[in-house]
């Protein structure tokens, strides 16, 4: 078995996704902490489970208890089989597959102190109170990081002791901040401003360096310098009176300080855990409600409530005995992260408790209390389930048909929740689909897959996993993409027979997709998503709250394309412009002459836009003449060539275009501000980095061309002595654009390349050795600072950084929702979309957005089902006089087949315009003078006409006209045609409005 330890190597390839968020010297710190979890219920086993995926140096689990039927509601490595064995020695093999990294060793004697001094981090499950502050103290007076964490029904709670002083390294995790600077006042409280090109993003209270000053060259390199923010542009700093002058230029960087902060004992809580552990010992409402009336009134200062909840306390005495799944997956997967930043100094700490609980997952009727009978134990593997929720509930549960898109990360944690709450175990059924194979780098948080499942389908890997956890589940994997292409998989059906959908998918189009088909079918969507810390939940009920598709993140910022081909000035420009090289040189030529070979393509290329069509035309040229190599030799002297051209050729045109010493028509230095003045490089054999350029240019050209490759870096050198290399001249008359108006303006190409060939997780493929050496090279042309490949992965790769314990955290949160949709309930003010930073630690929940209008998206429009509208013809727009009378102006309708996907409508654009059916009508109508068109369906003949005042009849079949526009014929599973409707108002603001189902079988 591998081991962590002090000398361990980190395996990128296992912990890429996870070294993202942690970053290698939190990585390696961790992998020196030995931590003991006490505990092997449902909560223990969560705690323990994301431990051990992420890497530290030892887990010891302890219990001295045995299995018991409530056990099995939520400890997804226990077995019926396993009743009445030990909790940890079961669990200690199967929790030790997850990671061959981390020892995992069981232990079910008692906890003695000479016993926890082998532990960096204790975290207590499941314990009495006199555990809790005996071991409490003696770690605290011996530098033992304690976690105590505890469940009870839809209560949770999490306790962090983690010293008197304890230093955080990183208390955000976010990347340090950088800006330009555009100038620095010269004062006894000096004023940075920084280029307005984009916020500078810093706080009061950062620290920062600067670097590249020209002038004030004091401050470069200077010691970190707190700053007081004054505006969006401009900071203060120290005195700089007595600094030279400002002149130009400089960067600004922020940097992370390390904090001290302090923990009390949990004997300084003694009162509160006290108070705590005696309500949870008590079934009886009135009796816990009088003890809690006691120690309220024994209480002085801020300390006593001048009014209980009773209510609360009552609904906690009637869920303690309960062990619900979800609820210990979101306590767990924050109770481990603790773990991880007591192990690293990595993020903030919880200070020092947190209460949690999910009480609107019980019945909405005020004062509805079930049954002691129906919640008593039934000897059943969901009797921690049956005691908060009842036997009905079970079997509702049992009942339900769900889809669930996606099989990574959260489809593993999600499917694992449904096993443990029985979802689906009678009559009903889950589907899970994804089309993707198991990867090493998903085992570090696809806590269902194995070392020996890598190349196996995910769905088929995860449904065999949780059927071990719950042989009761019915699961089925499917391995398709959701999408139009699968509309006769997923058809109408499928939908209506479902219960529900969840979600767990790693792109928007995907996402957009499966949200439009939920509202097209009515049916309850639930959406997570994580990013490294960061989660979010959202849910989705007919006819309750909007969409997922009702607000959209604002886009993505692009690079300006003149910035990428020559003014970079940040490491982030040159990965990209790799990317694009990548994707120029390999992947676009090729394709365009197997595509000139196989059949004509003239047409398509003529209509590309600018000079595009010369440019594809030229590589075609290139690709099949010019550069067609015939042996492994050409294959190297193309790629010494090419790199001649990039750094050093292409560099020494741009300085001859625009000298060092270059002025704008203002006087100003052209090499100023954004623009970094470049530099030529010179080639050497000796240079790794451009041998490294070199071995994987040639190889991929080979590649290309089917020939044999080689990483033979003498013979490689040996070639490269016979390369002549042409020398350079300057050519006149060559126009450099400076910046993207300029360059739109000559009608040239602005159309930014793609690489979605690129497959960075790969080390063999020379993908990523060409890319991180590309960027690099052109990094040392523009003094840019250059990054190391785990970076150039991450940026060029738009990898998103993940880690198993937000993943657990965002799922509970999920399946709490479930409960509700599955219990029926109506109320908006009862379901909780939430938002998670795990690193600061920040959460926050609130209820769903509503629409208040006098119809949702929800209520969609029928046309063959009897529902009459009347439309106004005005030019080309028209007005759609509601139901409920409101005006709104009709630009076009856009068709969809079952509502496919705007990714669909992109591909095969479908929008009617109601002026290409009418060609006879006269166009200078005004809006008072609209004519009156019915719409009038023939269920029968599938027919839509068209009738005018003035006699004017039109009429043809909706069919036809979705198949002439579309240019695809209807299949036999199509049902309904679906119209959107793009509307505005009368005051022309946009107005989002039903669909429009026009039925045709």
């Amino acid at each position: 078995m591998a081991k962590n330890g002090n000398d361990a190597e980190i395996d990128e390839g296992l912990y890429s996704r996870q070294l993202y968020v942690l970053g290698h010297e939190a990585m390696k710190r961790m992998q020196n902490s030995n931590v003991l979890i006490s505990g092997m219920r449902g909560l223990g086993v969560e705690i323990a489970k994301n431990v051990i995926l992420g890497g530290v140096r030892s887990v010891t689990i302890h219990d001295e208890g045995v299995a018991e039927w409530r056990d099995l509601s939520s400890q997804f490595y226990l077995r019926e089989e396993d009743l009445g064995k030990n909790r940890a020695e079961v669990s200690q093999a199967r929790l030790a597959e997850l990671n061959s990294y981390v020892p995992v060793t069981g232990y079910t004697g008692p906890l003695t102190e000479d016993y926890l001094t082998k532990f960096q981090v204790v975290v207590l499950t499941n314990s009495t109170l006199d555990e809790q502050q005996n071991l409490g103290e003696f770690c605290h007076s011996k530098g033992i990081k304690l976690i105590i964490a505890d469940t009870r029904g839809l209560f949770g709670q999490l306790f962090c002791d983690f010293g008197e002083e304890m230093i955080v390294y990183d208390t955000n995790g976010e990347q340090p901040l950088s800006a330009m600077i555009s100038m620095i006042t010269k004062v006894s409280l000096g004023v940075v401003t920084c280029l307005d090109e984009a916020r500078h993003g810093f706080e009061s209270g950062d620290y920062v360096t600067f670097t590249e000053i020209q002038g004030m060259t004091e401050l470069n390199g200077c010691k970190p310098v707190e700053i007081k923010v004054l505006g969006p542009y401009t900071f203060s700093i120290c005195d700089t009176s007595g600094f030279t002058d400002y002149i130009r230029g400089g960067i600004v960087s922020q940097v992370k300080m390390p904090k001290k902060i302090s923990f009390v004992s949990s004997c300084h809580f003694a009162h509160e855990i006290t108070s705590i552990i005696s309500f949870l010992q008590i079934a009886d409402g009135e009796e816990l409600l009088a003890l809690a009336k006691d120690v309220n009134s024994a209480q002085t200062g801020s300390a006593k409530v001048e009014q209980l909840n009773e209510s609360l306390i009552k609904k906690l005495s009637y869920v303690a005995a309960g062990d619900l799944a979800p609820v210990n997956a979101f306590i767990g997967g924050l109770a481990a992260q603790e773990v991880m930043k007591a192990c690293t100094g990595k993020f903030m700490p919880i200070m020092q408790w947190l209460y949690f609980d999910a009480l609107e997952c019980l019945a909405e009727e005020e004062g509805f209390m079930l049954t002691e009978e129906e919640c008593a134990p039934k000897n059943c593997r969901y009797d921690g389930q049956i005691a908060v929720f009842g036997t009905k509930m079970q079997d509702l549960l049992a009942k339900q048909r769900y889809f669930l898109v996606g099989a990574g990360a959260i489809g593993c944690e999600l499917l694992k929740n449904f096993a443990m709450i029985g979802l689906a175990t009678g009559e009903g059924e889950v589907i899970v689909t994804d089309m993707d194979t198991i990867e090493k780098s998903n085992l570090n948080r696809q806590f269902l897959f194995r070392p020996w499942d890598v190349t196996k389908m995910k769905s088929d890997t995860a449904a065999a996993a949780v059927k071990l956890m719950n042989p009761a589940i019915k699961i089925t994997g499917h391995q398709n993409r959701v999408g139009p292409d699968t509309e006769r998989i997923y058809d109408d059906d499928f939908f209506e027979s479902l219960d529900g959908v969840a979600n767990a998918l790693d792109n928007v189009d995907a996402r957009m997709y499966m949200d439009r088909r939920c509202v097209y079918y009515r049916k309850p969507l639930l959406e997570s998503g994580t990013l490294g810390t960061k989660g979010n939940v959202q849910v989705v009920i007919p006819f309750l709250t909007e969409s997922y598709s009702s607000s959209q993140d604002p886009p993505e910022k692009s690079i300006p394309i003149c910035t990428l081909k020559n003014f970079p000035n940040a490491i982030e420009h040159t990965l990209q412009w790799a990317r694009d090289e990548f994707e120029g040189l390999f992947k676009q030529p090729p394709e365009n002459a197997m595509q000139y070979l196989t059949y004509v393509f003239m047409e398509r290329t003529l209509k590309l836009p600018g000079a595009q069509p010369a440019e594809v035309l030229e590589a075609v040229y290139k690709s099949l003449v010019t550069d067609c190599p015939q042996n492994w030799a050409d294959c190297v002297a193309w790629a010494r060539n090419h790199w001649q051209c990039q750094y050093s050729n292409n560099i020494r045109q741009l300085l001859h275009n625009f000298p060092p010493d270059q002025l704008t028509s203002s006087g100003a230095p052209f090499w100023s501000g954004p623009k970094r003045c470049p530099h030529p490089l010179e080639f050497s054999t000796s240079n790794e980095l451009h041998m490294d350029y070199v071995v994987a240019a040639a190889n991929l050209f080979a590649q290309t061309y089917g020939l044999q490759g080689s990483t033979d870096r003498a013979g490689v050198i040996k070639i490269l002595q016979d390369v002549k290399v042409p020398p350079f001249t300057p050519r006149s008359g060559v126009k450099i654009h400076v910046s993207d108006q300029e360059l739109q303006n000559n009608n040239s190409s602005i159309g930014m390349f793609t690489c979605d060939c690129a497959v960075v997780d790969d080390d063999t493929n020379f993908h990523m050795d060409f890319i991180v050496a590309a960027s690099n090279l052109r990094a040392e042309n523009y003094d840019i600072p250059p990054t190391d490949r785990h970076k150039s992965k991450l940026i060029a790769g738009k990898i998103i950084p993940a880690i198993a314990t937000t993943t657990a955290a965002v799922v509970g949160l999920v399946c709490l929702e479930l409960f509700k949709i599955i219990k029926g309930h109506k109320k908006l003010e009862s379901y909780k979309n939430g938002f998670m930073n795990l690193a600061l630690p920040f959460f926050a929940f609130s209820e769903p957005i509503y629409y208040e209008i006098d119809w949702t998206l929800w209520d969609p429009h029928g046309l063959g089902l009897g529902l009459f509208f009347v439309v106004f013809l005005h030019t080309d727009m028209f007005c759609f006089w509601h139901t409920t009378n409101h005006y709104l102006l009709l630009f076009f309708i856009r068709m969809s087949i079952s509502w496919r996907s705007p990714c669909f409508l992109r591909e095969c654009p479908c929008c009617i315009r109601f002026s290409c059916l009418l060609p006879n009508l006269k166009r200078d109508w005004t809006y008072r003078e609209c004519t009156c068109i019915h719409l009038l369906p023939y269920l029968h003949a599938g027919i839509l006409k068209f009738l005018f005042t003035g006699f004017l009849f039109v009429s043809c079949s909706m069919t036809e006209i979705v198949t002439k526009v579309s240019k695809k014929k209807l299949g036999k599973h199509v049902k309904a045609l679906v119209f959107e409707l793009c509307c505005n108002d009368l005051s022309d603001e946009d107005v989002e409005v039903p669909y429009v189902r026009y039925t045709i079988r």
